[in-house]
């Protein structure tokens, strides 16, 4: 009895042995366009450049990585440069054997759970993008819309776009105790709902969590879910371009409903933004609607140009610190333009309204 038990300890151990001498990561691929002879790399990127890693010479149609994954699953590059033919895909390396398909327009991975993840989202965010596109782009060729019909569409295109990013969330909470998942969580983070967002760091495994990416979205999540819809303005005092102290409760206590409106003076999608803006300050400012201004220019003679180039007739305030604006901090605001709505009461209705939305929201509220 104590010999079989020996011997069966024995056979485990050598089955153990034999796992683990065939431990390892091999990546089994094609290129299209590539050529028996050509050299296919797999790269890390380091925050600047792509660097290479290992390379492989396509033989028969096919190239092939082998190696020993780092102790944490990592992402890494496949790519393939020759003359204009450029093609990338991104993958996970671990255990197992990852198939990968190098393609101009759909480069493809699988074999593995992380890369089965990652091609789950990139066939989920590729379909979204199509329905997204062909959308857009029957609604630019109809010439007979009206204003309204087009304000109509663009509407539907946003409850499109809410829609699908709704089911890249899923993916993300879905797998966040995976690499896939923490790493699609620090791409599409700020995207998300903050309040959403917040639990799901807790999820997010010990040996990731200090990522500086991840770091750094958890110190956004943090500062925006307070200044979340639901939640209290927070006060801030700035200079007027006169260069008078102004706070922002000066006037949001005398409009019944205030838009705090992030801008600059070199930011170009803040001023394809601004005729809105202006449309809803002049429609509904008789009934109580307000805006300030809060710009995050560094320079002052570039901002009171702009005010004035762009038909700003409301409040403005500044500290001329550009991204390091203090007021910009305090609300978690990352892109520009951003905008926030609050009520009389000081209570944050909305952030982020924009175009036709916007309209839509302010026309339910000034009835």
């Amino acid at each position: 009895m104590k010999k079989s038990i020996f011997w069966a300890a024995a056979g485990l151990m050598a089955l153990a042995a034999c796992q683990q001498q065939q431990a390892g990561f091999t990546i089994q691929g094609t290129a299209v366009g590539a050529a028996d002879g050509d050299t296919i790399y797999l790269q890390n990127f380091d925050g600047t450049n792509m660097v290479k890693l290992d390379s492989a010479v396509v033989k028969n149609g096919t190239f092939e990585f082998k190696g020993t994954p780092d102790s944490l699953v990592t992402s890494r590059f496949v790519t393939y440069m020759k003359g204009d033919n450029r093609m990338s895909t991104m993958l996970f390396v671990e255990d197992g054997v990852i198939k990968v398909t190098l393609d101009p327009e759909n480069s493809k991975v699988s074999g593995t759970p992380n890369n089965d993840i990652l091609q789950q989202f990139s066939d989920t965010f590729a379909a979204i993008s199509k329905e997204l596109n062909e959308a857009y782009e029957k609604s630019q060729q109809d010439s007979t819309l009206t204003e309204a019909q087009q304000d109509s569409v663009e509407l539907a295109l946003d409850q499109k776009q809410e829609e699908g990013l709704a089911k890249v969330f899923e993916l993300v909470s879905a797998n966040i105790d995976k690499p896939a998942g923490v790493y699609l969580l620090s791409s599409f983070g700020p995207s998300f709902d903050v309040k959403k967002v917040q639990p799901l760091f807790e999820r997010i495994p010990a040996a990731y969590s200090n990522d500086p990416e991840i770091v750094s979205l958890k110190e956004y999540v943090d500062t925006a879910v307070k200044t979340s819809e639901g939640e209290k303005y927070i006060d801030f005092t700035m200079n007027s371009p006169e260069g008078k102290p102004v706070r922002l409760s000066d006037f949001i206590s005398k409009n019944t409903y205030t838009l705090i409106d992030f801008w600059a003076s070199w930011c170009g999608p803040c001023k394809r933004e601004m005729p809105t803006v202006v449309e809803a300050y002049d429609k509904y400012k008789n009934k109580g609607f307000g805006v300030v201004g809060v710009s995050l220019d560094n320079n002052a003679d570039s901002w009171k140009q702009a005010i004035k180039d762009l038909n700003i007739t409301w409040p403005q305030m500044s500290d001329l610190k550009g991204w390091q604006c203090e007021g910009a901090s305090l609300y978690g605001v990352r892109a520009i333009p951003a905008t926030v709505l609050v009520d009389q009461q000081g209570t944050i209705i909305a952030r982020n309204l924009r175009g036709v939305a916007l309209m839509k929201k302010l026309g339910e509220l000034m009835k």
